[in-house]
């Protein structure tokens, strides 16, 4: 991880405490390394995401804090007290598990009540929560109804109603959506986020989706290869990427690489001002930050140049364009959708638009 990434974004804000922190957590399988010294703040009311690709480590630091699992090294704490010393059943965190686990044989309220069973919760309390429980995530019409019966989203409401029922400082969710088709996901999305703003739980959410991650987060943190690569809100994130690694897994960019000489960078066929040190860089350059010269007022500080139309993607409101600077310099430029382009164009960009990551 670059010494940018590192910086205060793995800090919570001031404003609120710290819930759970991760210390120089690493895990190993044997030979294997899974995680590498994660050092992690999550502030009370947070939903925070762990974003990566299959193998990333994610998953594992969803079982190091739920207690399915020991740290190879390192400590876990929440408010103030060592958690990875405690047993997975006596700690205040729940999960929601990719697959719901709902048990097939017991009605809807049956499954939420469960666990208060388990803890022996008087009756009167049992009822009394599961019916707030199903009320939070609109279920309470199917309380007597099998889970075969119910929809994969309804399912999933479920399940979460089984987790929050036990009223955890923190929940875990592990790819929850990702068994749902996708009108439903982005659907699901919505009523996760304005759940957990109701509730003020802290979630700590796991996807390889990054436009989950974009739409859901107060912070996405970035796995690579079990170590973190980027923590920061998701505008953050995606406006000011710290590594090359970044740029390309958030969202599409251009990599740009050259080098700056004499207050210019200069990457192919592109040229623009800027006041980076000397020597070899890697831009990343965002497709809608190019724009067509003939729509744009170009200020200061703006690159221009010519490229030969390759392909073009409609897309709705935009169209994505595939252009050719010359040299085998290809770009990709996301313009408001206008019809069919053909031939050579001139674009334009702000400088202030390129940002310098690091490899």
């Amino acid at each position: 991880m670059s010494s940018a990434a590192a910086n205060p974004q793995h800090q919570v804000s001031a404003a609120r405490e710290a819930l759970l922190e991760l210390r120089g957590v690493a895990k190993r399988f044997g030979a294997r390394e899974v995680l590498k010294n994660i050092s992690l703040n999550i502030a009370s009311g947070e939903f925070l995401t762990l974003l990566g690709e299959s193998g990333s480590g994610k998953t594992t630091v969803l079982r190091l804090v739920a207690g399915f699992e020991q740290p190879s090294a390192g400590e876990i704490w929440m408010r103030g007290q060592r958690l990875d010393t405690l047993p997975a059943y006596k700690r205040r965190v729940n999960t929601v598990f990719q697959h719901y686990a709902l048990f097939p044989h017991l009605s809807v309220r049956e499954n939420v009540a469960y666990g208060l069973r388990v803890q022996k919760t008087s009756a009167t309390e049992i009822g009394g929560r599961v019916d707030e429980s199903l009320r939070m995530v609109k279920m309470q019409e199917f309380a007597a109804s099998r889970p075969s019966k119910l929809s994969g989203g309804q399912q999933q409401r479920v399940a979460l109603s089984r987790a929050i029922v036990n009223r955890p400082l923190l929940l875990l969710l592990d790819e929850p959506l990702s068994a749902l088709d996708a009108n439903l996901r982005k659907q699901m999305q919505s009523e996760l986020k304005a759940l957990q703003r109701e509730l003020g739980i802290t979630f700590l959410f796991v996807t390889h989706d990054q436009e989950e991650a974009m739409a859901l987060s107060d912070r996405i943190a970035l796995l690579r290869n079990g170590a973190l690569e980027q923590v920061a809100s998701p505008r953050e994130i995606y406006a000011h990427p710290a590594t090359a690694y970044t740029a390309q897994f958030i969202g599409q960019t251009n990599l740009l690489r050259g080098e700056i000489l004499d207050g210019r960078a200069k990457c192919g066929a592109l040229q623009w001002p800027t006041d980076g040190p000397s020597g070899a860089a890697i831009f990343s350059l965002r497709p809608e930050a190019i724009r067509l010269a003939s729509d744009a007022v170009a200020p200061p500080g703006t690159a221009r140049f010519r490229a030969a139309l390759q392909q073009q993607f409609f897309s709705g409101a935009s169209e994505l364009l595939e252009v050719d600077c010359g040299g085998g310099q290809l770009l990709r430029v996301r313009i408001p959708a206008r019809g069919p382009l053909s031939g050579e164009h001139e674009f334009v960009f702000s400088a202030a638009e390129a940002i310098r990551v690091q490899e």
